[in-house]
């Protein structure tokens, strides 16, 4: 169902999150929402796979547009990347405004990046293209090809089916050889679940100061 009364509050690294109540969860760690999507994403994810060739990212959960943009500022001649994310419910635009990203981020990319019109690619600069979908990820057909993927639900706990085994699968059989995955949650059942896919599946430290362990999940050449 759509998430009702959501709300706005400050990260320990003094960026923004949402809070949905319904669900009593965040759309980003507490611990710092902007060093989370630099760590798990940007650099565990983007930057150790960027070859030099246009490859294409899926993100689940577009939500802020966090991620998002704190790829694109990364993006350029080494690191081109056609970035596909899915949300079942866009956050309202009103409602993004009062994030104040600016402050962390380049205004100018994360206004462009949230401009951009849903279900059809949009180049916000020469090496960064972004096509939001509104979709759902569970019966909706996904993209292929995908060389990365930002696996950013909200926790397992909280949606058990966006992790579940016939959800994974799916996904799987949208991935490259050579593909990655990361996400935060690095529970030994989403540990479990990703290597009996056979992907190799490594623990990484998490973000200073956050979660101890992430995930990051390759896909055989």
């Amino acid at each position: 169902m759509k998430h009702n009364n959501i709300i706005i509050e400050t990260t320990a690294d003094g960026s923004a999150t949402l809070f949905v109540k319904d669900l009593n969860e965040h759309y980003h760690s507490v611990k710092g929402a902007f060093t989370e999507a630099q760590h798990i994403y940007r650099d565990c994810a983007f930057l150790h796979r960027s070859n030099g060739n246009p490859l294409r990212l899926l993100e689940i959960g577009f939500g802020t547009g966090l991620n998002a943009v704190v790829t694109a500022m990364a993006a350029d001649s080494q690191h081109p990347i056609h970035y596909i994310s899915i949300e079942k419910y866009p956050v309202e635009a009103q409602l993004l405004s009062t994030l104040a990203y600016d402050t962390v981020v380049d205004k100018t990319l994360l206004n462009a990046i949230h401009a951009a019109a849903w279900n059809t690619p949009t180049a916000i600069t020469p090496h960064f293209t972004i096509e939001k979908l509104q979709a759902d990820y569970l019966t909706d057909t996904l993209p292929n090809h995908i060389d990365i993927v930002y696996f950013d639900a909200f926790a397992p706990e909280k949606q058990p089916e966006m992790w579940s085994e016939e959800a994974f699968s799916r996904l799987y059989n949208t991935l490259n050889p050579g593909a990655i995955l990361t996400t935060y949650c690095a529970k030994g059942e989403i540990r479990r679940r990703l290597s009996a896919l056979g992907l190799i599946v490594e623990r990484l430290a998490g973000p200073i100061g956050g979660k101890r362990e992430i995930l990051r999940a390759t896909k055989s050449l």
